[in-house]
């Protein structure tokens, strides 16, 4: 008789009941961590990744109580870990302490494998809140890496918060996640996660405090990076935390811990840190303010001795000397500022206010400093010195600050000795400056001054014997010293006389003029003005035309050359159709510029520069005039002669030009760009060659074009310059060969790097380096990269922008790996879009782009699914699934894809197992000769706690 006739109710245990015998067995191992014998927490860690694969590839057959069976146990784990965590007995090396945070991580990921049974209230929240900190753990220890998945892990989990708790848990995983990209150097993301984290936050004191202390790490850390990230800007963070702080009441002083500041002692970090970004940025008024609110706040006694400093600094930069000298008092009467801080403070001071205020400073910093009082006085006066001693002024100050009593007392004694060699060292020198240079009488009294620090012993007697001679021969010297100095200045007049004239009767009478014997070139100036005065443009005209053909080098003429052809252009601008001349008596004056030299040929001085600017600026006139008649060609000739003629003023005093030159060097390339599409003519390679050296020219002078003053539109105008500089200087190295992709990958960070930079501008960019051809992938995988991380750390991030961005990206990882599902450029993309939505409201980011990548990353393991390698294939289509999730017109599909995602991986390791009893890697097998093509052959590789 068989044993299931002698027992008919006999069933089999369904097949999970060993994983879970196994799982509540390493559960007790992991409480029994005070017995005599513990198990190592390696040995338990690798314990866990077994049950957790035995338990996932049993997961769809788990029942409701199997299920809140594993909820228990890890609920005991959890315990048992913080247990374990509060124990001394437990080693504490780095290797152990992996593995501790590998067995926390174990019970979330076991909450997430058994999902929420409904007798677990919250359940959801429990699990989020479990993987939150397990994360915060591992970020303790380093692995942003292991961080950043526990919370990707946990945050769809509470995605959709309805109870409190579930809001609580989200917010602790935005601002963990935003530590986390800020401690991976993604400052942009961290800003991105802290804007998501308000709604959140403000339900509560202890919220937002938690939110002001994300954006004072995120602002600290974008502030100390070096290069700094002009994408994000710490000042705007710092704000920002300490706004939040201010909206905070005020707590109890028994509340405050040596681990939780009190919230004025977080206001003062705010304050000192944005001070800090302000005196960088040298905006001396924030740096002020910053510091009156801090004072305002803690008070001048309590204050870190940095705002002092930072304050002194401030103030010397906006000239006012006075205050900063009360600030160097209030640095030097604080007991808590560190001696390196007071020389600090005085050695700056003295930089700015000069030798006339050294001695009281020295003397008052001698007496703070009492270990270094010496030391201290040789920096000073070095400092004195380095700011330079050729004036006699300031020389007879060194001179009397050194020779005070006081400050020589402080070189008393043998332990000083080094320092009274550099002091007289320091002064011989400059005695001997002006001894060369037969300042006699000053060279004497700092000569002298020098011999109160040598001693009396045997060894100074040469020095001393030096000396003497030298003070002879000075003494001697200013007996016969006598100097004078004399100057003269000259000026020039001109004198214009007017009178009247006819029409075309007069232009002929002109031509019978000049063919007189007693012709006088005067004569055609007086002709040009009757008639201007009668307004007969077109004799005035030809009256210039003429005069102008008269001149030569060493011929006297009635009127300047620079003035003729000025009058003959302001003429021709009055009548329609006359660009053409105009353009060419432009030339002819830009020609004898470079002929005669700026000076020679507009004159000197004032007038000489209101001529030259007179012609920059109606070329600069005539070049938007025809541009907006769209002749292009004759726009980009005006716009190339007004910066030669701004440059002609910029070499002079006529720098307030500089933006204005940068500008026209940019609208001619502009303009030939444009004459190009319109006529459909390519430019010549001279032409191309010239377009590059203008706008590298002009790349000098961008800073000159952003305005001194924040008006929005001029400020828009700015962006936008920069902006054509740069599409524009890539369009034209993108003529030259492939040996110019350097350059434009330096010319589109440059931009970035800019304050004009926007999303929109970068996006642009890297279109068109992705469409070029042949495309520069390194600018537009660049462009493309910063243009998401910039509109991330935007206040309101465009996710438009962004999921453009994306695409274009993805395409782009594609387009330089095509091996397909094996490039991990191309996931990575995928994998920071993933990143991105996770948390986002329904409809934040673009529904259709969202739906494109959910899509194509599906699609991605076909391929991997044909080529045979399953493991690549199963983890695009994870990916697909994963984003599929947070896309609204997507969740319709993602029962049917969790479907076939499950059908794939039990067909991929029942195929692996029968591999490995071959010992073949599955990889390998499918691919020998008569493998079927649709097998979903691969290896699947063992589950991390991830």
């Amino acid at each position: 008789m068989m044993i299931s006739e002698l027992s008919p109710e006999y069933h089999r245990p369904p097949p999970h009941a060993a994983h879970l015998t196994d799982l509540a067995r390493v559960v007790a191992d992991v409480e029994r961590y005070d017995a005599p014998d513990p198990s190592p927490p390696e040995k338990l860690a690798a314990d866990f990744r077994r049950v957790l694969t035995n338990l996932g590839s049993a997961a769809t057959s788990l029942t409701d109580p199997c299920r809140l069976q594993i909820w228990k146990l890890a609920t005991r784990l959890w315990n048992a870990v913080v247990d374990r965590a509060n124990s001394a007995a437990l080693a504490r090396g780095p290797s152990a302490r992996a593995a501790e945070a590998e067995i926390r991580q174990a019970a979330p990921e076991l909450l997430l494998l058994a999902g929420c049974p409904d007798e677990v209230p919250l359940a959801a929240a429990k699990a989020a809140s479990f993987f939150l900190r397990a994360g915060q753990e591992w970020l303790d220890l380093g692995r942003v890496d292991l961080a950043t998945a526990c919370f990707e892990k946990a945050t769809p989990l509470v995605s959709a918060p309805a109870a409190e708790e579930e809001r609580d848990v989200l917010l602790g995983l935005n601002l963990a996640r935003a530590r986390a990209a800020s401690d991976a150097g993604d400052q942009s993301l961290a800003v991105a996660l802290l804007g998501r984290s308000k709604p959140l936050a403000s339900a509560s004191p202890k919220g937002t405090r938690s939110l002001a202390e994300g954006y004072l790490s995120v602002g600290e850390a974008a502030l100390s990076a070096k290069p700094s990230d002009p994408a994000v800007g710490a000042s705007s963070l710092i704000t920002e935390a300490l706004d939040l702080f201010e909206k905070l009441p005020s707590p109890s002083p028994s509340s405050a811990s040596p681990k939780t500041p009190n919230l004025q002692q977080q206001k003062g970090r705010c304050l000192r840190y944005l001070a800090l970004e302000r005196l960088e940025a040298k905006d001396h008024e924030g740096v002020l303010r910053c510091v009156q609110v801090s004072r305002a706040s803690v008070g001048q006694a309590n204050e870190h001795p940095s705002m002092g400093f930072m304050a002194l600094h401030a103030w010397l930069g906006t000239g006012n000397l006075a205050e900063a000298e009360r600030e160097l008092e209030r640095i030097m009467a604080n007991a808590n500022a560190p001696e390196n801080v007071c020389v600090g403070a005085a050695e700056v001071y003295l930089a700015s206010a000069g030798s006339e205020a050294a001695r009281k400073v020295l003397v008052a910093l001698a007496a703070r400093c009492r270990a270094g009082g010496a030391a201290a006085a040789v920096r000073v006066v070095t400092t004195v010195v380095d700011g330079g001693i050729g004036s006699p002024g300031r020389a007879r100050a060194i001179g009397e600050l050194v020779s005070d009593e006081r400050v020589v007392a402080l070189f008393d004694g043998p332990a000083n000795t080094s320092h009274r060699r550099a002091m007289h060292t320091l002064l011989w020198n400059c005695g001997f400056e002006h001894f060369n240079a037969k300042n006699y009488d000053i060279c004497a009294d700092l000569f002298e001054t020098s011999m109160l620090y040598l001693s009396r012993e045997d060894g100074s007697r040469v020095r001393r014997a030096q000396c003497l001679r030298v003070l002879a021969v000075c003494y001697l010297a200013l007996k016969r010293l006598d100097r004078a100095h004399e100057f003269v200045n000259e000026a020039d007049k001109i004198k214009i006389h007017l009178q009247k004239n006819d029409e075309d009767e007069a232009i002929k009478q002109i031509k019978t003029m000049m063919g007189c014997i007693d012709f006088n070139p005067s004569s055609l100036m007086l002709t040009t003005h009757e008639a201007i005065a009668c307004k007969a443009v077109r004799v005035a005209v030809a009256s210039l035309t003429f005069l102008l053909g008269l001149y030569s080098p060493g011929k006297p003429m009635p009127e300047r050359e620079v003035t003729v052809l000025r009058t003959l252009i302001e003429l021709l601008c009055r009548e329609q159709g006359t660009e053409d001349e105009i353009l060419k008596y432009s030339r002819r004056a830009k020609l004898r510029m470079s002929d005669l030299g700026v000076e020679d040929f507009f004159g000197n001085g004032p007038v000489g520069t209101r001529e030259l600017n007179w012609f920059a600026g109606n070329c600069w006139n005539m070049g938007r005039r025809v541009a907006k008649e769209q002749k292009y060609d004759l726009s980009a000739e005006f716009f190339e002669l007004a910066a030669e003629f701004f440059g002609g003023a910029s070499n002079d005093e006529g720098d307030g030009n500089r933006p204005t030159l940068c500008k026209a060097l940019i609208m001619s390339v502009t303009s030939m760009l444009q004459a190009e599409e319109l006529n459909n003519s390519p430019l010549s390679d001279s032409d191309v060659k010239k377009g590059v050296e203008m706008l590298s020219r002009a790349g000098k002078l961008l800073p000159s074009i952003w305005p001194s003053v924040s008006v929005a539109s001029d400020q828009a105008e700015a962006n936008n310059f920069m902006f054509l500089h740069t599409f524009y200087s890539y369009q034209l190295l993108d003529r030259m060969d492939t040996s110019a992709h350097p350059q434009q990958l330096q010319l589109v960070k440059n931009f970035a790097s800019s304050k004009a930079c926007t999303p929109s501008h970068l996006l642009k960019l890297g279109k068109a380096a992705s469409e070029g051809t042949p495309p520069n992938l390194l600018v537009a995988e660049f462009s493309l990269k910063a243009s998401i991380k910039t509109a991330l750390a935007s206040h309101s991030p465009n996710y438009r922008v962004i999921s453009a961005a994306l695409r274009n990206l993805a395409c782009l990882a594609g387009l330089q790996d095509l091996s397909g599902s094996k490039s991990d450029a191309v996931y990575d993309v995928y994998r920071q879009a993933y990143q991105i939505m996770v948390g986002l409201r329904d409809g934040e980011y673009p529904c259709e782009e969202g739906q494109w990548l959910a899509v194509t990353a599906w699609n991605k393991s076909y391929l991997a699914r044909r080529l045979n390698q399953a493991s690549v294939g199963i983890k695009w289509m994870k990916m697909g699934l994963d984003l599929s999730r947070h896309v609204e017109s997507m969740k319709q599909y993602t029962a049917d894809m969790e479907q076939c995602l499950e059908y794939f991986q039990k067909l991929f390791h029942s195929e692996a197992g029968e591999h490995a009893l071959l010992g073949k890697n599955p990889d390998e097998c499918s691919q020998q000769e008569g493998a079927p093509s649709t097998s979903m052959s691969g290896s699947m590789s063992q589950p991390v706690l991830v």
